[in-house]
């Protein structure tokens, strides 16, 4: 059994807002987003690092080794700082330059390495055994399904009646884990979703098997879940608790990035998978939470993603 009681209370922080879905995005349905992009990091992964660094903390660790896109990385950072310790992460080439300085701002040490960020977290991994210093794997750590319970936690005191469905995009699976298993304790009926982009489906693949599979991962805008690799911890807690894993493709994520930035909300396009795989999700009864997991992103990106969603590659097109 996964214990899912945080190390830390996260509920020290402002829980975030549950609100309606603006008008004009899901008519006709009792839609609500749970705003984990209005945190200062504009991310959700504060939540996973800030018990998970307790824990090394307490184990007597004063640094460190992660390896990141950026939103996992900005988190260690923004936790080590409140806790007095250092981290220090490892990105791939490309990541984006909004995550690269937030980890910066809040102290992070950048070490750029690799095509992907696989490459970069063996690099991590060897110089952490290295340098006798922790090594934090994202989606890997006990404590981190603690701090993502909490978000259901949150939203399930947050609603006024229990929700037919709750749509949670899935890297490395930690988030759907924490919140699933926490729904399958408080409210066993609500339907639990994972949305994967369609170029990185590991997660679902291995969901789908039922064990951990080899996959690969293709381009992808939405780099919070570029998954390669999957994290056997991760899958261990999905094959218990995850009863759905959907698809989205470039052109559904960018699309939902446009369609979310209409009603005056600015996400990263993992942030807007939830949405894009909405229509994916038509057959409960209830209120449908829809996870908005961030907001940073480039410029240029989400400049494009707005005006011009069509540029993106889509599974239905035909030239």
């Amino acid at each position: 059994m996964v214990a899912i009681a945080a190390t830390l209370d996260c509920r020290a922080v402002t829980p975030t807002r549950l609100e309606p879905a603006p008008a004009g995005l899901a008519p006709g349905r009792d839609v609500w987003l749970k705003r984990e992009d209005e945190h200062e990091l504009g991310a959700f992964k504060w939540r996973g690092a800030l018990p998970a660094m307790q824990a090394f903390r307490d184990a007597g660790a004063t640094a460190v080794v992660t390896a990141s896109t950026g939103n996992h990385g900005a988190a260690s950072a923004w936790a080590a700082a409140r806790l007095g310790m250092q981290a220090i992460v490892y990105a791939p080439e490309g990541s984006a330059r909004a995550k690269l300085e937030l980890i910066e701002r809040h102290g992070g040490e950048i070490r750029i390495l690799g095509a992907d960020l696989d490459v970069a977290k063996d690099e991590a991994q060897r110089v952490a055994a290295d340098e006798g210093m922790p090594f934090f794997a994202d989606g890997a750590e006990e404590a981190q399904y603690g701090g993502y319970a909490a978000i259901a936690d949150e939203l399930l005191d947050q609603l006024d009646s229990r929700p037919g469905a709750v749509v949670v995009p899935v890297g490395n699976g930690a988030l759907l884990g924490g919140i699933g298993l926490r729904l399958a304790e408080r409210s066993p009926a609500t339907l639990r979703v994972g949305v994967v982009a369609a170029a990185a489906p590991v997660m679902a693949e291995c969901w789908e098997a039922g064990r951990v599979v080899e996959r690969g991962a293709g381009p992808t805008i939405a780099d919070g879940l570029a998954v390669r690799v999957a994290i056997p911890y991760a899958v261990d807690v999905l094959a218990r608790t995850a009863q759905r894993m959907l698809r989205v493709d470039e052109r559904e994520l960018a699309t939902a990035i446009g369609a979310l930035a209409g009603a005056g909300i600015r996400v990263e396009a993992s942030g807007a998978a939830a949405l894009a795989a909405l229509a994916q999700v038509e057959d409960v009864a209830g209120p449908v939470v829809l996870i908005v997991t961030g907001r940073n992103i480039d410029e240029a990106l989400y400049r494009r993603a707005v005006e011009d969603p069509g540029s993106f590659p889509s599974r239905n097109a035909t030239t």
